[in-house]
């Protein structure tokens, strides 16, 4: 299991574009990601479940990737993160 903390730098936060590069890339491997925010937690897997996170420029989340791509998975979704989801 890997745990990390990123924060969303976009402007816009997670609204339905960044949120479905989050799923797609995830729903690629094979591990079970979560995310979690405010107490709140979610499959990455579901576009149903990024969306209801409400994430706004400036929120922390954290994300867990628990699985045998475990470390391929972590990096992909931090790549995502750090290259502000293109925007």
């Amino acid at each position: 299991m890997i745990t990390k903390k990123m924060e969303v730098t976009n402007a816009l936060g997670l609204h339905a574009r960044p949120a479905s590069l989050l799923v797609k890339s995830a729903s690629k491997f094979k591990s079970d990601i979560q995310m979690s925010l405010n107490g709140k937690q979610g499959s990455l897997k579901s576009i149903i479940s990024v969306l209801s996170f409400s994430a706004k420029k400036g929120d922390v989340v954290e994300i867990t990737t628990t699985g045998e791509d475990e470390e391929e998975a972590m990096k992909a979704l931090a790549a995502l993160f750090e290259s502000n989801f293109g925007e």
